[in-house]
């Protein structure tokens, strides 16, 4: 029986009632080291309870090869949570949406061209089971029915906004008991899909940053879908994601104080969505596509996430005290009366050491061009131009992140046609030169070549820069995520075959290959000009290292990899300006740096390390209404939300 039980319009802990108070903090976007200070802080801000999803890709990566290691030891984060004195609230997928690759799924189910992710697609619930038989026994004894912090656990995420399959959501549940989970379950839902995504016998909760939008889905929960339960706000979306070519996203913080004050005066349990973002590291970054449509069309296409996810949290990317979380403090103490005993965290003020930052110069050392560095990497023989994912690697589940490298040689032509958009950048070359760069916007694009005589090489590096976790109404898009060439290349009209792929993902056997390469070559000002190429240098640490940030000023586009770990992309595209670098992932002496750059670095080959980030010129993410416009609104939404549901009973007594 769960130790969390819930009645009477109210959660009970060990019998006794209580709020939820949550903050969300992701164990797989933070560097272990710093995982307790973390906690400690979502502690201090009042909260009882810490949430976090599990991300299936990182553990994963490859069918049938689980890592629990470093920055993946979930156990260990969960045990740090405990000793802190918080709760947990668990969200193990598969599908966790989160701005994240794939929404946590991993890559290698597209390697089956039938696939039907989040779906009862026999290929997909037998890989789903065999990732819950080893991530649910994993954390079984931390429940807190046997001892640990654990008192509830979310299936799938967000379901309502994508699928009907009632015999998924139900095979999931029982999948969950079958494995051990005994604490209360529960689903999250978001406005569009509150009404579709419930599973029987499973506590619903909302996610929402509006009030009138929370407004709208308590009163459905509370009058219609499940009376007598309590209201939980699982996703309290305390600040906004960025893409690039955007802005940053901020939000109002008087909205946010109103908002999170409502919910409490509501008698609801919250979590701050999110309360410490950190970073999405390496190529983990997800997307969108048509994010923010309607029914008619209208939203954006695809859009890549920045390599930040800061969020415009309580506790910023490099773990900053905003000034959120000194209103979620002051708050709390003020309304303590209000809430059941024992309820918040919040007994004495913690004091945090001050974080110091790291700054200097660095000027790049050495290069490495694309035709060395690819030689590096295994070559794939292929009579068709396939897409990373249906590569027979990594135990048949092809690539997963990267980029992936087309090589043909050809004679004279004069236009190479893509005949679908690529997936998702493209850069054209010819005998080592730059001719073409083009992206996803691009359908049916032509590049024009006009090579006389033979023996050219042709090269078409195509850029992964992140799969799409989330899309208003393309349902099916989840299973149209394969990236790099998915459709024929044309040469002045006939169908381009034979070619060699190489894949180039970055992995650790790959990068002691660079290292041990004798194709290095001193970086001068000229010297591989407006192509692909790999630059390497030594960051000389004195002392103990400390956090810093990476500003690649007058740089392109590409990403940084420090003794081995990749921190993450940049684009001058913007907003992002720069990379955040833990210090935990430098040591004393000399640092490896790594920059892959796609087209040119800055004149100098320099980059800096700075003590401040910059996540790039702000917008307001949402346009806040004053108290009785609000209402208004809320009342007007109101009345098209019930009115259908009014107009049905009417008919039960109207002949």
């Amino acid at each position: 029986m769960p130790v969390l039980e819930t009645r009477d319009d109210a959660f009970f802990l060990n019998g006794k009632k209580t709020l939820l108070l949550s903050g969300a903090v992701h164990y797989f976007r933070v560097v272990p080291e710093y995982w307790r200070d973390r906690l400690l802080k979502v502690k201090a801000a009042g909260l009882n309870c810490v949430e976090t999803y599990v991300a299936w890709n990182a553990h994963e990566a490859v069918r049938g090869t689980f890592d629990f290691s470093g920055i993946l030891d979930l156990r260990r984060f969960i045990q740090i949570a405990q000793d802190v004195g918080l709760y947990v609230l668990l969200r193990p997928g598969p599908y966790i949406c989160s701005e994240w690759d794939f929404g946590g799924l991993p890559s290698w189910l597209l390697h089956d061209p039938e696939m039907k992710v989040r779906t009862s697609y026999p290929p997909y619930l037998e890989a789903v089971d065999a990732y819950l038989a080893k991530i649910l026994p994993l954390v079984n004894d931390l429940q807190m029915s046997k001892g640990g912090p654990i008192i509830a656990v979310q299936l799938e995420n967000e379901y309502g906004s994508y699928g009907d399959d009632l015999d998924y959501k139900l095979f999931l549940k029982n999948q969950f008991i079958k494995y051990g989970i005994e604490e209360l379950l529960f689903t999250s839902d978001n406005g569009t899909g509150i009404q579709n995504g419930p599973i029987p016998g499973v506590l619903a909760t909302t996610n929402f940053q509006e009030q009138e939008q929370g407004y709208l889905m308590f009163e459905y929960l509370r009058n219609i879908k499940q009376p007598g339960l309590p209201m939980m706000v699982m996703e309290f979306w305390s600040g906004w994601f960025d893409h690039w070519g955007e802005q940053h996203n901020l939000c109002h913080h008087a909205e946010f104080i109103d908002v999170f004050k409502w919910i409490l005066l509501e008698g609801s349990s919250v979590n701050f969505y999110m309360f410490h973002g950190g970073t999405n590291f390496g190529f983990m970054a997800g997307a969108n596509e048509d994010f923010g449509a309607t029914n008619e069309g209208g939203g954006e296409p695809y859009a890549a996430d920045t390599t930040s996810y800061d969020y415009d949290c309580p506790v910023s990317e490099s773990g900053q005290l905003n000034e959120k979380f000194y209103e979620i403090r002051n708050i709390l103490s003020e309304m303590k009366t209000l809430l059941p005993p024992g309820s918040g965290g919040l007994v004495k003020k913690h004091f945090f050491s001050i974080i110091k930052f790291f700054a200097s110069d660095l000027k790049m050392e050495r290069c490495l061009p694309l035709e060395k560095l690819s030689s590096l990497a295994p070559c794939i023989a292929s009579k068709e131009a396939v897409a990373m994912e249906m590569l027979d690697i990594n135990n048949h589940g092809g690539q997963g992140h990267g980029l992936i490298l087309y090589r043909k040689q050809i004679n004279s032509a004069d236009k190479l046609h893509f005949t679908e958009i690529v997936h998702d950048r493209a850069i054209v070359l010819v005998n080592g030169q730059q001719v073409d760069v083009f992206d996803h916007r691009s359908a049916d694009h032509v590049t024009t070549l006009d090579l006389k005589g033979n023996n050219h090489v042709l090269e078409i590096v195509v850029e992964n820069m992140g799969r799409v976790n989330y899309s208003d109404f393309q349902k099916n898009i989840f299973n149209e995520q394969r990236k790099g060439l998915t459709s024929p290349v044309l040469l002045d009209g006939q169908v381009m075959q034979d070619w060699e792929i190489t894949p180039l993902e970055w992995k650790s056997d790959f990068l002691e290959r660079v290292r041990q390469s004798n194709e290095w070559t001193p970086c001068t000002e000229n010297a591989f000009q407006n192509r692909p190429v790999l630059y390497e240098s030594s960051l000389v640490v004195d002392g103990d290292p400390r956090d810093t940030f990476v500003q690649l000023k007058g740089w392109g586009k590409g990403f940084v990899i420090v003794n081995g770990f990749n921190i993450g992309r940049y684009w001058d595209l913007g907003p992002q300006e720069t990379l955040y670098l833990p210090g935990p992932l430098l040591k004393k002496g000399n640092n490896e740096i790594f920059i892959f750059e796609y087209h040119e670095a800055n004149s100098s080959r320099s980059v800096s390390f700075v003590a401040e980030p910059f996540l790039g010129e702000p917008r307001l993410h949402t346009t806040y209404i004053p108290f009785y416009g609000r209402m208004f609104i809320t009342a007007l939404k109101t009345a098209l939300w019930f009115g259908p549901w009014v107009w049905r009973l009417l008919r039960l007594f109207v002949k």
